[in-house]
């Protein structure tokens, strides 16, 4: 099940605006993950806001990783994106049950808690990765993005996230953008841009409505001529295999291998994103020993 990413450049240059229907993804995640209410709203806007950080990066075996230790009760919040907007996300704690905030809707901050930091960390194929942080504003997550953007990277950002869950727990719309300034945009522009946000629904009331990424990006672009760059399919996608696991347990030391192939009758390894198992017997263990291999 595939998501639309679709990314616009203003007409003169200077604004930047990319718009997310994640339904179909975040439905996905749904299914694998089985959360709560409140905690498929916290973890969908962050798959989604990593998903369109993602597809922001300019080389195919880019990635980031966009992490969120705020205190509250789902615990530490993960999501990971590659170049294409493909996202793979998960909680410490899944299944959170609060009541609803004062507006009557899911209570994600509380979730997420609003007292920590927010990290966006970047493979970019260099030695070490960028890695950058900022303190919690709200808890909401598209503030906290906004936020993170405007002093880690320092570029002028809005984003926006939404997720509805319906009464049976199913997703039933989920959608977000991303529009940023380049340090050339002039008044003009910004007050549009301003104007056209101060009169914008919730992305999620949009799509519910049967509007598409397209008919969003005109309406959070409107009076800036917008022009399709590209556009993408982005799906909730798990890279994880039974060859990456093992290489994953052969980097333990030998001491920890051992132990592992003495104490137990087999090894499941359970992967955070897809919930996918992989079981290992004591024999293959102890034969990802280092000193095995070299004896």
């Amino acid at each position: 099940m595939n998501g639309v990413l679709k990314r616009y450049l203003s007409d003169d240059g200077s604004v930047v605006c990319s718009v997310l229907d994640g339904t179909a993804m975040i439905a996905e995640m749904e299914q694998i993950h089985q959360p709560s209410a409140v905690m498929t709203a916290a973890l969908g806007r962050l798959s989604m806001a990593a998903s369109l950080i993602g597809y922001g990066l300019k080389s195919i075996d880019d990635s980031v990783t966009v992490r969120i230790d705020g205190g509250g009760p789902g615990g530490v919040l993960v999501a990971v994106a590659d170049y294409h907007g493909n996202v793979k996300s998960y909680a410490d704690n899944n299944i959170v049950e609060l009541p609803l905030n004062p507006q009557g809707k899911l209570d994600v901050a509380g979730a997420v808690g609003t007292e920590g930091t927010l990290y966006v960390i970047k493979d970019l194929g260099l030695k070490e990765p960028y890695a950058g942080q900022t303190a919690l504003v709200s808890g909401e997550i598209a503030e906290d993005i906004t936020e993170y953007f405007a002093v880690s990277e320092q570029i002028p950002t809005a984003c926006g996230l939404g997720v509805l869950v319906d009464t049976d727990l199913t997703v039933k719309a989920a959608g977000g953008y991303l529009i940023q300034l380049l340090p050339f945009a002039d008044e003009k522009a910004i007050s549009q841009l301003e104007e056209n946000l101060a009169g914008i629904r919730s992305i999620t009331a949009l799509l519910e409505q049967g509007m598409g990424a397209e008919e969003i990006a005109m309406l959070l672009m409107k009076g800036l001529e917008p022009n399709l760059l590209d556009e993408s399919t982005p799906a909730y996608r798990c890279d994880c295999s039974r060859e990456r696991t093992e290489k994953m347990l052969a980097a333990l030391d030998d001491n920890a291998l051992r132990e592992m192939a003495d104490e137990m009758p087999e090894i499941e390894v359970c992967c955070h994103f897809c919930n996918n198992k992989y079981v290992f017997t004591p024999q293959e263990i102890r034969g990802m020993c280092k000193g095995e291999k070299e004896a």
